[in-house]
């Protein structure tokens, strides 16, 4: 196993990642956006057009790379891309909100273009038929998502397959999220398909609803200094499943395992379901995870199925929780 020291040396500067939103807003001309944005509340900054829908806005981009100022409202819309790489940005973080509509049956921004960002959006109450309702599918393309909110849905991102792909979200939170209620599995906080890479940084996942916090698939993650509180939880997973095992890192996050579980066998679960990817030196240190205050029972913090060697450092535990199991 490496030195804590060394694996320290490998951890991800995270500071170009609190810029995303910044930038853009700081891209839009406020004089003409702010006075179309009194009678169209989306906007594309390039060309300074208002629209009434955000599906109109995210046609008018089509193939090119644009950016759609989203004035203040609670939206009963939805918008599905099909091309080109376009930014979704809330003009004040947190007052754009996405309410309980669906696109293709299966969520508020369905995109499958070359790429998208998304800033200071909030996504709420996504249900649909089949159990999936998400704030975002992601079916192709790379995918940032800075300083929004997902909540009170049945998952926060859902996406495909791209194993050259990389999601990026930061600044984020994710509540009330995940249910088992379908009979085709769960739906989760975040789940992640096989894409190349997930990285996860300064973000909050709490009071799920079933299923795990987050799912991912990718063949590399990275989850850093976020938070996962499972105190008010019902019927909830692991918080992190990783379950065809990937190499990278989780660091300095905390942890705490509420009472109501549908499996409190461990925390973080690597390779339950396939050895698809490589786990040899995935490295796990500097975390802080407990049981919620009045939770009395034995469980591991880390389970592998994988055989592989991984990169145990150092992590503080609280009382009842096994550092490693093997399984």
């Amino acid at each position: 196993m490496e030195s804590v020291d060394q694996l320290a040396l490998r951890r991800p500067s995270l500071g170009w990642l609190g810029l995303i939103a910044a930038l853009a807003i700081a891209a839009i001309p406020a004089a003409a956006l702010f006075a179309q944005e009194r009678v169209r509340p989306f906007v594309v900054v390039e060309t300074g057009r208002g629209f009434e829908t955000l599906q109109l806005a995210v046609d008018a981009i089509g193939q090119a790379r644009g950016t759609i100022a989203i004035a203040p409202g609670t939206y009963a819309q939805c918008a599905v891309q099909t091309s080109g790489t376009i930014s979704y940005i809330a003009t004040e973080p947190g007052t754009a909100i996405f309410d309980g509509k669906t696109c293709e049956g299966k969520a508020a921004l369905v995109l499958r273009g070359l790429g998208a960002e998304v800033s200071g959006l909030v996504f709420q109450a996504m249900r649909v038929p089949d159990f999936n309702g998400a704030g975002i599918r992601l079916e192709s393309g790379n995918l940032t998502v800075a300083q929004s909110w997902f909540r009170d849905s049945q998952q926060g991102i859902l996406t495909a397959t791209n194993p050259g792909g990389l999601i990026v979200i930061d600044r984020s939170t994710f509540t009330r999220l995940g249910t088992c209620e379908g009979s085709g599995g769960c739906a989760h906080s975040i789940y992640i398909g096989d894409y190349g890479q997930l990285r996860v940084t300064r973000s909050r996942f709490e009071e799920g609803r079933g299923g795990h916090y987050v799912k991912s698939r990718a063949a590399k993650v990275e989850i850093a200094s976020s938070s996962f509180d499972d105190s008010r939880g019902q019927a909830t997973n692991y918080m992190i499943d990783l379950p065809d095992g990937a190499v990278g890192q989780i660091s300095n996050n905390r942890f705490v395992q509420g009472r109501d579980k549908e499996n409190y066998s461990a925390f973080i679960a690597v390779g339950a379901e396939n050895h698809a990817h490589s786990s040899v030196g995935l490295s796990i240190l500097g975390n802080d995870a407990r049981l919620a205050p009045g939770v009395e029972r034995s469980t591991a913090f880390v389970a592998d199925w994988t055989g592989d060697e991984l990169a145990l450092g150092q992590n503080r535990l609280g009382a009842g929780l096994k550092p490693f199991e093997r399984r």
